[in-house]
């Protein structure tokens, strides 16, 4: 009986000390420092983007939502690329560590192989990068040489500008040129204008991403600026940047550092106003301005709701290769052009018979890919989990923490019950 009562003081008094002891023993530990990229292996984004962070994408009154873009049942590029998560092949080693996109895509620019992916037909916002759809309309439609008169609406626009003004002397070419190397907003808005407005554009735009079978991609804006219903996909993005690499005016342009924008004198409405001049713009893709080997070119993009995005091509030995990053950050000291580079690197390294899937021709993919499904995963926030590059989930610290006191909590009613037996037992 004497046994049985210490026995039961010794648990007792366990269980009474071990709740403390598990959260010493845990904050004393080092911590953890997962990276911090989305995992999207459950598919959060197979139908629409991650939610909004803020009011951009406020339908007008009386206005109805867009409704999401079919999913296709048959992934385009191959089944391969119905994966969510890192689609790689395995023998090429594990992808490159501490990228923060929640999407990105490796493929070799002429044979059209997809190298590596994740989350290759995940809908996010393309911010900027949809300025390359533009771009294509533009060129197949408008006359380079063609003189522009500037507007209000013009230099009004909303975000990053070429530096139009009333009075300026443009052209065609001056705006796709603004477009490309400094992401004007001002030039989207004049060629949308030239292209028989806003809605008459964003109609042609869309109709070129589906006979490219960019299927994921839907533009709502023609500068990239978040509107409802607004996306694309690390697939799609390759699809059409693809598409304009063949144009030999975009791979000139695409390609220049530093090109002159024409000025506008002083303006009458503006008091103490100086006369524009002409000034050199320089691009916005930091590879090409820092000399980065075989750069050819590449696109850039940011919203709040996009986050930052990137797509663009590298040229080594005769081989090109391009990458596409979506919904990503640049953190700490893991800037998004390391994290490129560290793309590109990878891609080099794979043999070029290495392939995930395919960049499809235009008008290849029909019939089955273009048939819907309707089932919509539930959304999850992309900050919720983490994962390595290698697409391992590690859990959280306080994951880690919760997890741990849930075992002891469970440890310390076993030992409680024992306890209440012995005692039941005098």
């Amino acid at each position: 009986m004497r046994v049985g009562r210490r026995t039961a003081a010794v648990l007792v008094a366990a269980c009474i000390s071990i709740v403390p002891i598990v959260p010493a023993s845990v904050s004393s530990a080092a911590p953890l420092t997962p990276i911090p990229t989305p995992v999207t292996d459950h598919c959060p984004h197979r139908v629409g983007p991650p939610p909004p962070v803020d009011e951009s994408e406020v339908v007008a009154p009386g206005a109805s939502s867009p409704t999401p873009l079919p999913v296709p049942d048959t992934p385009v590029g191959g089944e391969q690329l119905a994966g969510c998560g890192v689609v790689a092949d395995p023998a090429l080693g594990p992808v490159p560590p501490n990228l923060t996109s929640a999407g990105w895509l490796i493929a070799d620019l002429d044979s059209g192989n997809v190298i590596a992916a994740k989350d290759p037909h995940g809908r996010y916002r393309p911010a900027s990068t949809i300025k390359v759809l533009l771009a294509l309309v533009a060129l197949d439609e408008l006359d380079l040489d063609t003189p522009v008169v500037a507007t209000a609406e013009d230099w009004g626009a909303e975000g990053d500008s070429c530096g139009m003004g009333p009075g300026g002397h443009y052209t065609t070419r001056d705006l796709l040129t603004g477009l490309i190397v400094v992401s004007g907003n001002d030039c989207a808005h004049a060629l949308a204008r030239e292209l028989g407005g806003t809605e008459s554009t964003l109609d042609k735009m869309n109709a070129k991403a589906r006979a490219l079978n960019a299927l994921d991609t839907r533009a709502a804006s023609p500068s990239g600026l978040d509107a409802a219903g607004m996306s694309s996909s690390p697939y799609d993005l390759a699809l059409i940047f693809r598409e304009a690499m063949r144009h030999s005016t975009f791979r000139d342009l695409i390609a220049l550092r530093t090109h002159p924008f024409p000025g506008y004198p002083k303006r009458p409405d503006v008091p103490g106003d100086t006369d524009h001049p002409a000034y050199p713009m320089y691009t916005s893709n930091q590879l090409l301005l820092e000399g980065y080997p075989g750069t050819l070119g590449g696109k850039t993009g940011y919203t709040d709701d996009a986050r930052k995005t990137f797509v663009g091509a590298v040229e080594r030995d005769g081989r090109r290769i391009m990458i596409v990053q979506m919904f990503g950050l640049t953190v700490e000291s893991d800037s998004y052009w390391d994290q490129a580079k560290s793309l590109f690197d990878y891609g080099f390294r794979a043999p070029a018979e290495s392939s995930t899937g395919t960049l499809v021709a235009p008008g290849a993919a029909a019939g089955a890919n273009r048939a819907a499904h309707t089932a919509t995963p539930t959304p999850t926030s992309a900050a919720d989990t983490t994962v390595t590059a290698g697409g391992t989930n590690h859990p959280t610290r306080w994951s880690v923490r919760i997890l741990i006191g849930l075992i002891a909590a469970l440890a310390a009613i076993v030992l409680l019950l024992i306890a209440l037996r012995l005692f039941a037992r005098r």
